[in-house]
């Protein structure tokens, strides 16, 4: 007795299944990193006045930077990192522009005069959990289409 089936549509399937899913990843690391980013631009302290930011050579050259409030939270970012990820794998960084907010890495991380205020670091704890569940809803949406 043979029995023969033909499993070359389950495969089919499944192949088309796979591609779904590796076309599902980013749009839902997206969607994390969107909710992080808009903690981080919520979380980061804005002063209320103009301030002035003083480089190393600040003494010998005479150069100050004169920056406006808000300037450290609109120089926040979100961006897809092509070199971390792979197909089925997206990667995003969130972190802020140096040139237009120089004076961000002190913020965040505190001088020696000056406490820190981790508003990145504050924002991917606090939003985790909500991101993760953002990231499964968009996930599971997308490979549903």
């Amino acid at each position: 007795m043979t029995t023969k089936v033909n499993v070359d549509g389950f495969v089919q399937g499944l192949r088309a299944t796979r591609a779904k899913i590796r076309r599902a990843a980013r749009p839902a690391a997206q969607a994390a990193a969107e909710h992080c980013y808009s903690l981080a631009r919520l979380y980061v302290p804005i002063s209320e006045e103009a301030h002035t930011f003083y480089g190393r050579q600040s003494k010998k050259t005479g150069v100050t930077y004169h920056f406006s409030p808000g300037t450290l939270r609109d120089a926040i970012y979100q961006v897809y990192s092509k070199s971390n990820s792979t197909a089925g794998r997206a990667t995003y960084h969130l972190s802020w522009n140096h040139t237009k907010a120089p004076y961000g890495y002190m913020v965040h991380n505190g001088t020696s005069r000056a406490p820190a205020h981790p508003f990145i670091t504050r924002a991917m704890n606090a939003g985790k959990p909500d991101a993760l569940k953002i990231m499964k809803a968009e996930f599971i949406a997308r490979v549903q289409e």
